[in-house]
């Protein structure tokens, strides 16, 4: 395999999924799984993993620099349809310099093996105090507060329904009592100042985090179907009046990793099947 890597992202894509087909033997993945901060345990659930590669193997892919991503992708047979889940475990945060390319690489790769569905998830602060750390609130919407996008040129993306009202209502289905929220991506890797989270509650937000909107941008452009699915791992700046560190996110990921991991299993399952 060359070193020379296509500068037209949706071409690196491509090179992507037919090498991640090489390595797996799986030529089509059905869905695609970003497992954020403290969700890493539904991939036991889902079904018998097939291959674990590792990220660096497969072109634009890299190891990812966040303590609890795995920097691996992997392919697991799904017994509820007869197809295939990828997961990925090699999310690029924005703040980490490779650019927006690097951050939509893994949908765009997922759309190009052949998924039609993506469900993101992640580890964030809440805004609603009702919201204790352990709390799982699906994402209805979003605010876009990195200054950034995917999308290049006049592409025109209607993103009105971008967090799929089918797919939150079989999630619904298999938990009726799941909140619904705004999550609110910011540049990161700093924590938001108090400041900015009245900021983005007066805007809009239940929820603030560091990942996740551009990957749904990127997913709308290719046309995935998008579900999103938060953790609350801590209460934001502000309104938390412990200072917030890396560490407690871990920990409230643990404490919550089997009961959401569960429930992510299941609402897949239930995806898929239909």
């Amino acid at each position: 395999m060359s070193d020379v890597l296509p500068s037209d992202p949706f071409e690196l894509a491509r090179l992507a999924s037919e090498r991640l087909a090489d390595l797996t033997g799986v030529g089509r993945h059905q869905v695609a799984v970003v497992l954020g901060s403290g969700w890493s345990g539904a991939a036991e659930l889902l079904g018998e993993t097939v291959a674990t590669v590792d990220a660096a193997d497969i072109p634009g892919f890299a190891h990812s620099g966040v303590p609890g991503h795995s920097g691996q992708l992997r392919s697991i047979a799904l017994p509820s349809s007869g197809g295939h889940a990828l997961i990925l475990g090699a999310r690029t945060h924005l703040y980490e310099g490779r650019g927006t390319d690097a951050v939509a690489h893994g949908v765009r790769t997922a759309a190009a093996a052949g998924a039609s569905t993506l469900v993101l998830t992640n580890g964030c602060g809440g805004l609603q105090t009702q919201w204790s750390p352990g709390t799982t609130v699906l994402i209805r919407d979003h605010l876009n507060l990195t200054g950034a996008t995917p999308l290049r040129g006049a592409n025109f993306q209607d993103l009105t329904d971008l967090y799929s009202p089918r797919l939150r209502a079989i999630a619904h289905e298999i938990d009726p009592g799941l909140a619904e929220g705004v999550y609110a991506q910011f540049h990161g890797p700093q924590y938001e100042t108090p400041a900015e989270v009245r900021m983005a509650g007066i805007m809009g937000a239940d929820l603030v985090g560091m990942s996740t909107a551009l990957e749904a941008i990127a997913a709308r452009q290719v046309g995935l179907e998008v579900l999103g699915i938060s953790l609350v791992t801590n209460l934001a700046a502000g309104i938390s009046p412990e200072p917030l560190s890396h560490e407690e996110v871990m920990e409230a990921g643990r404490q919550a990793g089997p009961r959401i991991s569960d429930l992510l299993a299941k609402i897949i399952h239930r995806i898929v099947s239909q």
